[in-house]
Order: structure tokens, then C-alpha cells, then sequence
């Protein structure tokens, strides 16, 4: 890896030009809409903003679960936000989420609708709305929200650090690398170490804490982000491999993991979702549930 020449802080920091950097479009050091534009508002109670990263996904499987469970209520719009081209600074998301980061999303049952921004609390809102996937026990609930808690903590260091660092920043920083990948590989070992004796993260029972970490480190120790499974040696976090695949198969999971994706092989696509027949009679037979 090549080092950069040492870097010396000016006495006051102003944004330069990032053109060597893929994701410098999406990101801003000021707050605000660039440009007015409402948006779209379908026919169901929830309406989502969003795209397939492991933050959208975290709510398209907890929606896809609520109504796998039979929650009618749950049914929801979800409408493609491209950060690439700045949909994310648009008047009426920044409305709803005024840090401009999908997902965004809108609980119309109420009046008036109640806003939601930050993929953890939606999580949160819609277990306490439909009460499903949190504990009701005190005390099984706290363990359950430390562990959402932990990992909104938590993914910062591995997305917008290690994966910032080894995949998409212009230069490869040695320090920088080491310091994240050393940072992610605590986690893994956090996760591993809690997984050892338990199905889910909360023990038997399936939880928010599942579907808000699944995302961002079942991707990790599959490869499916950064390329980085042998870099950081996943394959030897056994608990929580086991623990991934074990929640990929749920159907929901294969539902949700589709809504808003604009990348990859076209039939695990699905970029906008308004309809539960919009899973199509090929992704219905791949999400059929497993024999084993």
C-alpha cells in the first residue's frame, strides 16, 4: 500500500474537491434541501424512502416480517431514493429526515402522520405500533434494545470506516485500514462470543437486534460488501455465520432483502415494492420457504 504524504491540519478545515472519490456526491458538510421536490405518497399506511443498503434493508425485512406475521397493517409503499443522484437532498425528503440519509419513512395511520428518520427507531416504532419482534419482558426488552443500540453504535466503524477506507477511499491508508479492520474484527469476535449459545441474538426469540445487526455483518462474513471476507478471516466467526445463514433463509428475509435494490442480478431486484404481488411468480417460488 502506498502512504500519502504526511497530511498537516490547516487552521481552519473547508471542504476540497473529492473527484477521485466514488461516493463524494453524497455526502455535504452543510444541512438542507439543494432542490424542491415533493414525494410520492402510495396507498398504504407506511411510506418508505429508501434503497437496498444494510440500513434500508433493515426495515423492508421488519415490514416484510410484520406482515409474513399477519400484521395488515404494516402494508407499505416503498419508493427508490438514488443517493447517487442527490434524491436524498430533494425538499420533501429532507422534510422527513433532515440529515438527508435513507431510509426515511412516514406512518400515515396517524394524524398526522408521524415521521421517522434514523433506521434504528423505525425499527423500534414499528415493534412498539404492532408489537411483535421485541420482548415483553423488562428485562429480555433491555437486552433486546442494547443490542439495537449496539449496533447503531457500532456500524459507523465498519461501514463508514473500514469499508470507507478498504474499498472506496482514493488512497489506501495503511493506518487507517488497520485501525478499522482491527475495530470490525472486535465486533465479529462481540457477536461470535454472544452467538455461541444462543439461535438469536436475544436467545430463542427472533428480534429487532436480528434484523437491525443481520444486515450490515451477515454481508460482511458472506463477502457480499467490501470483499473483504478473507481479509478479515470471517469464515472463522463460526456463531455468527451460522447465525447468517440461518436468518437469510427466512422468507420475509429474501422478500426484504430485494425492496429497493438497483444493483445485482435482475431477479433478486425489486425497486420499487407497492403491492405484495409485486414479487413476481419466480421471486415467489426462490423465497419459498426451505425444507430444511
Amino acid at each position: 500500500m502506498s502512504e500519502p504524504s504526511a497530511y498537516i491540519p490547516p487552521k481552519v478545515w473547508k471542504l476540497e474537491n473529492e473527484t477521485e472519490s466514488r461516493f463524494a456526491a453524497i455526502n455535504r458538510p452543510i444541512a438542507g434541501p439543494t432542490h424542491d421536490k415533493d414525494l410520492p405518497v402510495g396507498k398504504h399506511p407506511f411510506q418508505l424512502y429508501s434503497l437496498a443498503t444494510p440500513n434500508g434493508v433493515k426495515v423492508t425485512v421488519m415490514l416484510e416480517e410484520l406482515l409474513a406475521a399477519g400484521h395488515k397493517g404494516a402494508e407499505y409503499d416503498a419508493w427508490l431514493i438514488n443517493i447517487m443522484e442527490g434524491d436524498q437532498f430533494g425538499s420533501g425528503f429532507v422534510d422527513v429526515n433532515p440529515n438527508s440519509k435513507i431510509p426515511a419513512l412516514m406512518d400515515h395511520s396517524t394524524n398526522p402522520p408521524t415521521r421517522i428518520f434514523e433506521s434504528g427507531a423505525m425499527l423500534l416504532h414499528l415493534a412498539e405500533k404492532f408489537g411483535a419482534f421485541l420482548p415483553t419482558d423488562p428485562a429480555k426488552r433491555t437486552e433486546c434494545l442494547s443490542w439495537l443500540f449496539w449496533q447503531m453504535g457500532s456500524a459507523p466503524y465498519l461501514g463508514g470506516g473500514f469499508g470507507h477506507f478498504y474499498a472506496y477511499a482514493p488512497e489506501k491508508i495503511k493506518y487507517c485500514i488497520d485501525r478499522f479492520a482491527m475495530e470490525v474484527k472486535l465486533q465479529l469476535d462481540v457477536l461470535d462470543r454472544h452467538l455461541a449459545d444462543k439461535t438469536y441474538m436475544c436467545g430463542d426469540e427472533y428480534t429487532i437486534a436480528d434484523m437491525a445487526i443481520w444486515p450490515w455483518y451477515g454481508a460482511v462474513v458472506k463477502g457480499l460488501v467490501y470483499d473483504a471476507a478473507e481479509f478479515l478471516q470471517t469464515k472463522d466467526y463460526t456463531h455468527v455465520v451460522r447465525w447468517t445463514d440461518q436468518i437469510a433463509k427466512r422468507p420475509a428475509v429474501k422478500r426484504g432483502r430485494m425492496v429497493n435494490r438497483a444493483w445485482g442480478e435482475p431477479e433478486d431486484q425489486l425497486l420499487e415494492r407497492h403491492d405484495a404481488g409485486d414479487f413476481d411468480t419466480q421471486t415467489q417460488d426462490k423465497i419459498a420457504p426451505s425444507e430444511d
